[in-house]
């Protein structure tokens, strides 16, 4: 009994001591992309670049890990097909997602920020309805206005409010929602299931790829101009580091817990990000309006989330046992 108990005990300790190391990567992956795009010491405002450092770090680490090195082990059943068909699509999106959102701290604060990323349901509810994924219903309608109304309240109380900014984050969460939706459509009707690390690997390559495209005619003359690349490379490492990290935080955490457990993290982790960055960063001023607003938006997306794994919890019910891990959204390097 004694052993079993103490075993028990620290099971208990390491999925809690999992879930802080989440929400502390999380939350310090944000301020550390927010400090390395608008400090003047690092002298790196190139979201673009900063992305793309953070895809080609994570492609060479995930084949070193896992071709080299054998640590990890990427799933099967990758196809030509599957890969132009669904990962070319994904890819595509999350370099958008990371891309746009890491662009937008350059003009709003991370806690404006983080409130826009709270309509992130409703634009992935949108696209799910037009591509036939998702059925419109009186709760889920209801559900989206909550969400909506409580961005609108959040939005309407910030005090330096650069619509700059706020396109590019809308535009990040845009590319979210359509990722999403890919990976329902073409990943998960393929029956192909992966776990992260293999997601990782399939999709870093392409996502950087994407990237590198843009960059080379936006941002890259824009360094070129400066004569020198005056920036820290052991920073810009360390921030492409704990970029790759997070991403492994969430497959340990939901290995050990649930996807509920890493929804409601993520939820303590946007209170935790919207709380600090008032303490951390001059630009952001919080008002009563601000908090009001986005608690309202988040009791909607805690309500969009337990809908969601009751939907998806009496589908799996209902489905046969499978041995594979089922595919799960990535965390990004600007959450």
């Amino acid at each position: 009994m004694a052993d079993r108990d103490r075993k028990w005990v620290r099971e208990e300790f390491k999925t809690y001591a999992y879930i802080l190391l989440y929400i502390a990567l999380s939350s310090g992956q944000i301020f550390f992309n927010k400090w390395v795009l608008s400090s003047k010491e690092i002298n790196f405002p190139y979201p673009l670049g900063l992305t793309l450092l953070h895809m080609v770090f994570s492609s060479v680490l995930c084949f070193l890990l896992t071709k080299v090195f054998k640590i990890m082990k990427v799933e099967e059943g990758m196809t030509l097909d599957i890969y132009i068909s669904s990962v070319i699509p994904i890819g595509a999106m999350f370099a958008m997602t990371l891309w746009l959102g890491n662009t937008a701290y350059l003009y709003i604060s991370v806690a404006f920020a983080q409130m826009l990323k709270a309509i992130m349901p409703v634009a992935v509810f949108i696209l799910g309805v037009l591509a036939g994924l998702e059925v419109m219903s009186c709760r889920m309608l209801l559900i989206m206005s909550v969400i909506s109304f409580g961005v609108l309240v959040a939005s309407y109380g910030e005090i330096n409010i650069n619509w700059i900014g706020v396109v590019y984050q809308m535009g990040g969460v845009v590319g979210e929602a359509l990722r999403l939706i890919f990976m329902e459509i073409f990943v998960k009707r393929k029956g192909l299931k992966l776990n992260p690390i293999s997601v990782m690997y399939y999709v870093s390559p392409c996502s950087a790829l994407c990237l590198l495209i843009p960059w080379i005619f936006l941002e890259k003359p824009k360094m070129d101009a400066q004569g020198t690349w005056s920036f820290k490379p052991v920073v810009l490492a360390l921030n492409s580091l704990c970029t790759f990290a997070l991403n492994l935080s969430v497959f340990l955490v939901i290995s050990h817990t649930s996807a509920l457990t890493i929804r409601v993290a993520g939820v303590v982790k946007d209170w935790v990000v919207v709380l600090l960055s008032a303490i951390l960063f001059a630009d952001t001023k919080l008002t009563l309006i601000n908090l009001f607003g986005y608690a309202i938006a988040i009791a909607g997306v805690a309500a969009y989330n337990n809908h969601k794994l009751k939907k998806e919890a009496s589908r799996v019910s209902s489905e046969e046992p499978s041995q594979s891990v089922p595919l799960v959204p990535v965390s990004t390097s600007n959450r």
